[in-house]
């Protein structure tokens, strides 16, 4: 399965924006699509090679969000929602993107609805895939879901014999390697898809002073205001993610969005559906002739 187009040459270039400097990667021809990914606190790089396959047609915008990958930040610099939301939108006018196509994943979601609730005049488009959810209560319902998963015997029996081996020692690439799938195994419907993703580093720091930040606003009074535009969008999420379903039924109910289940994925359908997550988004996504 050929998961990136060949042929195409990725330009990597760092960006002042807001006194903090943000790796970008941008690849493809065509109509601008800004990718936004999740964490809150990691980095584009997990979403390669797989989302490189809708470059076709398109010039595809990643960038390391602050506070994460390639991005640091320094431990006095604020990096709640609000900061995430001013440098999208510097992002937007550096790249002369408006108004910009989005595609948020996860947490990328998320901030994508809340870039498009403060800033809506400057949305032409918005594709959601496993949205992160806005209110504290489906929040805690994936971390309850999630738990429940990673306690499941098999994800446990498997962790103690990793850590009883002398892979370690003999092979430490291989040793975290098989770490991190296990590590991210609750995201997927089968936990053996966990080798197809690439690997990634959240900055903890960062994470929980995103959720910080959204748990002392009342984002459904933000989101609300939503409802009341006709943004185009797109939601899709995998029947057995953790985050619940409801999460992206509210937010497409809201949009008036179409809303795409995959039936055979759970958090990460561009890893474990990527054949429909490609042909869906490619035929929602501004494109090239």
């Amino acid at each position: 399965m050929t998961k990136e187009p060949p042929g195409l040459k990725a330009i990597e270039e760092t960006v002042s924006v807001g006194g903090v400097e943000l790796h970008t990667r941008t690849v493809g021809e065509g109509p601008d699509v800004i990718v936004l990914h999740g964490g809150p606190g990691a980095h584009h790089d997990y979403l390669l090679p797989h989302f490189d396959a809708l470059a076709t047609g398109r010039r595809l915008r990643y960038y390391d969000q602050r506070g994460g990958g390639r991005s640091p930040v320094g431990r006095d610099v604020p990096v709640g929602w609000r900061e995430h939301v001013a440098d999208l939108d510097a992002l937007i006018d550096h790249w002369n993107a408006a108004p910009a196509t989005i595609v948020g994943y996860s947490w990328g979601g998320l901030l994508a609805l809340l870039y498009a609730a403060t800033r809506p005049e400057r949305v032409g488009r918005l594709a959601l895939v496993s949205p992160a959810p806005a209110s504290p209560e489906h929040r805690a319902e994936f971390q309850r879901r999630f738990a429940e998963r990673m306690a499941h015997p098999l994800v446990v029996g498997a962790r103690e014999e990793l850590k009883q081996s002398d892979i370690r020692q003999r092979d430490p690439d291989e040793y975290r390697r098989r770490a991190f799938e296990l590590s991210v195994a609750g995201y997927f419907k089968d936990p053996a898809h966990a080798q197809d993703l690439t690997p990634f580093r959240v900055t903890g720091r960062t994470q929980q002073a995103v959720w910080e930040s959204v748990a002392q606003s009342d984002l459904r009074t933000e989101l609300t205001e939503l409802c009341e535009l006709s943004i185009p969008a797109l939601v899709i999420h995998g029947r057995h993610d953790p985050i619940p379903l409801e999460t992206a039924e509210n937010v497409a109910s809201c949009l008036s969005a179409r809303l795409e289940v995959f039936e055979g994925s759970g958090h990460v359908p561009y890893v474990e559906d990527f054949e429909d997550f490609v042909a869906v988004l490619d035929s929602f996504l501004p494109k090239s002739p």
